[in-house]
This record gives C-alpha cells, sequence and structure tokens, in this order.
C-alpha cells in the first residue's frame, strides 16, 4: 500500500499543472470572408466576349484549342501543378530544382535542426544519469592527532532529476514542437517560392523564343519590301525616300533579335541557379501559344484556402510558440523541486574498487525557490508576452497579407485573360491591315506611308500579344502561389 502511495504521489509531482496561457488558435478573419473583388461590368464582359467570337467568326482558319479547364473552389484545394501546366519539360525542370536547389536543402537541413531540438527540450523529463571515476591521494588532520595518508579510488553512479512539477519543461517541449511545425512551413514555402520561379522563368523564357521567331519572321518580311521597294526604285516608280525608310525599318527588328538575345540568356542563367547547377541551355518544347490554357474561375474564392499558405501556417505556428513561452518563463518564478544522489565504493587500494565493504550513496530531495534576482524573472515574463503579443500581431498580418495577394492574383488571372482577347482582335485586324497595306503598295496604290505604319503598328501589337499571353500564365502562377498550392510528392512531405 505504500508503494502505490508513493507511485501516486510521484505521478501526482511529475504531472502537474503546468502554468501559463493554453494556446487556443485564434479566427482572424470570419469563416464567411471571400477573396476576390467584384466581376467586370456587364458592358465590359459583353465586349470583351464579343471580341472572342468575332474573331473566331472572321477567321478562316482557328488553331486547335486547349479544352478550358475550369477552377472552382471545390477543385482548387487538392489542384497541383501538373493540372495547370502540362509541359513535361517544365514539370522535369521543376523536379530537378526539388533535388538541387541549395536554398531548399538549406531549409530541409534547419528542420532537421528543429526537429532535433525538439529531443533537446524533451530531455529534462527523464533523470540525468552519469558515471564518475576518481582518483586521489590525502593527508588528513584531527584535533591533536598525527596526520594520516592515505589513497582513494572511487567510482560512483549519479543521477540528477529536476521535477516538472510546475510544466516548465512541458511548455519547452510545446514550444519546440510549434517551431519545428513553423520551420516545416517554411520549407514549404520554400518550395512553393521555387516551383512558381522555375514555371515563371521556364513561361519567360517561352516567351523569348517567341519574341526571337516574331522578329526574325518580321525582319524576312521587311527585307522582302525593302527589295521591292529597290526594285521600285530602279525602275522609276518610286523615290529614293521610300528605300532610305524601308531601311530604317530593318533595323527595328533587327535591334529586338538583339535585345532578345542578351534576355534569353540571363533568363537561363536564372532558371540554371533555381536549378542548382553550372550555367547551361535550358531544354523547352513547344512555345507559348501552345501553353496557353484558357482559365475560368469564379469571381470570388471561399478564404478558408488560404489556411493551407505556408507563410500563414508558419506566423500561427510561430504565435503558439511564443504562447508557450511564457508559461516557461512564469515557471521559473515557482520553486524548482529536485532529487539527487549517487551510490557507488570508495577503497584504498584498487583490487577492492567492487567490494561492498566500500559502499557509498547518497540520496538528496531538495527545493529551491528564487527570492530576489533583480527583477530579472518578472521582466522575463513580460518580455514573453511582449513577444507572444507581437507573434499573434504577425499572424493576424500574414492572414490580411494573405488576402490582399489572393485578391489581387484573381483579379490579375481575369484581366489577363480580358487584355489576351483583346490584343488578339488587334492583333488579327492589323495583320489584315498590313497584307492589304502591302498589297495596294504593290499595286501602285497605296504611298510606303501606309505600309510602314501597318508595319510598325503589327510589330508592336505581335510583341504586346506575346507579352499578354505569358501574364495570363503568369497571373494563373501567381494565383496557385497566392492560394499555397503544392507539388506531388514535394520534399517538404518527406520525413
Amino acid at each position: 500500500m505504500k508503494r502505490q502511495y508513493s507511485a501516486l504521489l510521484l505521478a501526482a509531482v511529475v504531472g502537474g499543472c503546468a502554468v501559463g496561457p493554453d494556446y487556443h488558435p485564434e479566427q482572424v478573419v470570419p469563416a464567411s470572408t471571400r477573396v476576390g473583388t467584384t466581376p467586370s461590368s456587364a458592358p465590359a464582359r459583353q465586349f470583351f466576349d464579343s471580341l472572342a467570337a468575332a474573331r473566331d467568326s472572321d477567321t478562316a482558319a482557328v488553331a486547335t484549342k486547349v479544352p478550358a479547364k475550369t477552377l472552382l473552389p471545390d477543385s482548387l484545394a487538392n489542384l497541383e501543378w501538373l493540372d495547370i501546366f502540362r509541359d513535361s519539360t517544365l514539370q522535369g525542370l521543376i523536379r530537378t530544382a526539388l533535388i538541387q536547389n541549395r536554398d531548399l536543402q538549406t531549409a530541409m537541413s534547419r528542420v532537421q535542426e528543429f526537429r532535433a531540438d525538439v529531443g533537446i527540450a524533451r530531455a529534462p523529463l527523464f533523470p540525468t544519469l552519469s558515471t564518475t571515476g576518481s582518483v586521489s591521494t590525502n593527508q588528513i588532520a584531527i584535533g591533536s592527532f598525527l596526520p594520516t595518508a592515505y589513497d582513494a579510488f572511487r567510482l560512483t553512479a549519479d543521477v540528477a532529476w529536476e521535477l516538472d512539477f510546475w510544466g516548465r519543461t512541458r511548455r519547452g517541449i510545446e514550444a519546440a514542437k510549434a517551431d519545428l511545425s513553423s520551420e516545416d512551413a517554411a520549407q514549404r514555402a520554400v518550395v512553393l517560392s521555387l516551383v512558381s520561379d522555375v514555371a515563371t522563368g521556364y513561361l519567360s523564357l517561352l516567351e523569348l523564343d517567341q519574341e526571337q521567331s516574331l522578329a526574325e519572321r518580321t525582319l524576312a518580311s521587311r527585307q522582302a519590301t525593302l527589295n521591292l521597294a529597290r526594285r521600285r526604285f530602279q525602275q522609276g516608280l518610286t523615290s529614293e525616300l521610300d528605300v532610305r525608310q524601308f531601311e530604317a525599318q530593318v533595323a527595328e527588328p533587327a535591334a529586338t533579335l538583339a535585345r532578345t538575345e542578351r534576355f534569353r540568356a540571363q533568363q537561363e542563367h536564372a532558371l540554371n541557379l533555381l536549378l542548382g547547377q553550372a550555367p547551361a541551355a535550358i531544354p523547352r518544347q513547344g512555345n507559348l501559344a501552345q501553353v496557353v490554357n484558357s482559365l475560368t474561375i469564379p469571381d470570388s474564392l471561399p478564404g478558408s484556402l488560404l489556411e493551407r499558405r505556408p507563410d500563414v501556417q508558419q506566423a500561427e505556428r510561430a504565435f503558439a510558440a511564443a504562447n508557450a513561452r511564457i508559461g516557461v518563463a512564469q515557471a521559473a518564478r515557482l520553486p524548482t523541486i529536485s532529487v539527487t544522489g549517487y551510490y557507488g565504493t570508495q577503497v584504498a587500494e584498487v583490487g577492492n574498487l567492487f567490494n561492498r565493504n566500500g559502499e557509498i550513496y547518497q540520496a538528496l530531495a531538495g527545493v529551491s525557490l528564487p527570492l530576489f534576482t533583480g527583477g530579472r524573472l518578472v521582466n522575463q515574463t513580460r518580455a514573453a508576452r511582449a513577444r507572444a503579443e507581437q507573434a499573434r500581431l504577425q499572424y493576424e498580418q500574414s492572414v490580411l497579407i494573405a488576402l490582399r495577394e489572393a485578391s489581387d492574383a484573381l483579379a490579375g488571372v481575369r484581366s489577363s485573360r480580358d487584355q489576351v482577347v483583346a490584343q488578339e482582335t488587334q492583333t488579327e485586324a492589323l495583320r489584315r491591315a498590313f497584307q492589304l497595306a502591302e498589297l495596294r503598295y504593290r499595286t501602285g496604290i497605296a504611298s510606303y506611308i501606309e505600309v510602314l505604319e501597318a508595319q510598325r503598328s503589327l510589330f508592336d501589337a505581335e510583341l504586346g500579344l506575346s507579352q499578354a499571353q505569358l501574364g495570363q500564365l503568369s497571373a494563373a502562377v501567381q494565383l496557385y502561389r497566392a492560394l499555397g498550392g503544392s507539388w506531388p510528392g514535394e520534399v517538404s512531405g518527406k520525413k
């Protein structure tokens, strides 16, 4: 019966109450909060829809389109990058980056560090056991007796245990686990940023390829027009001014080619850095127009989708850790209950070291209560509360920032899609206008001014269309990033 009472007492001491506030996640915004702004006005929506319909009906040969991918609130929660971009080359680049990127490897190493910190924080729950051995030569004098010299060989097993009566260690473990979760979310944020950057960089590279092809095609077209002007000049049908004007026009796409070549090299170098490798040619397939995939999305999305964002999760876990450390600081002001002792032998000759005649032991239970620390412990508690308040505010701010970024991204997808529609309509109209102007010039009906203006306007419109297509795809990447998208089998899921 006495042994049972002792066990119950020990359990009560070890599992005593944990001081400090318990953590309860806060709801920063109402559950009914929606992401997104008001949709386009009805007249504007009708206008953009009519542009697309009219362009398709006016075009003799409509290119085959990829079926539209509809992003609905229910599917967004589990949508993967594979569902947005079906480019196997891009997927391969992302997988390479997830393996080789140095920033991601650093984030993974930090997660391992914080996982070890949890073990460190848990260690004080258990007794500390150690062994001590010593050899000494001694001489002592007691009263009027002659000094006595002796040798001592000592071997003991030592134990020390501070009982977690007030929960200081348990609060420390709680804080360490929250830190680990926060760092794990930080790693997933690195993954999300890396995948987004690789996707955006690859799409930018495709857009530059498209600009290069466009400039080469325009250069060839303008050279042909220049040759025509020269022939007409030799035949006396036009003046030298026509020839010089067309020569000047040829230089514009040539300059664009040189600029695009530099930008392509820089973009490849930036992608290689993300891939964790030395500068090399980046493989790619298809073109930007083939990658463009029309996205149909609702005007607003549930705010609950933002809970999957790594930065929001990281801030929430940092708040939980700071809240737990209030209890650690409060427990430091309360009595410390500890148990220490040792057991072993001490003999005069090493051969008798394990002889029971030299048995020694000590068992000690103590209580230590801080009485005066110059205000250090009180101010540590105040500082812990202040840090928890800062973490709470940072968490709330991260949620509000997430709402803003997601709303911006949602508006960007809609507006970029409309911009592509308008840009396509303009390009098709100017392409037809250039064909008519060139025909009129060949037949001598129109002057070279019409051809020059048509060439210049078409080139600018085609460049604008290429950049608008890139903007549409980049907006889709930003939307998925703003909603905390994931990559299938990402390294953050590996333990």
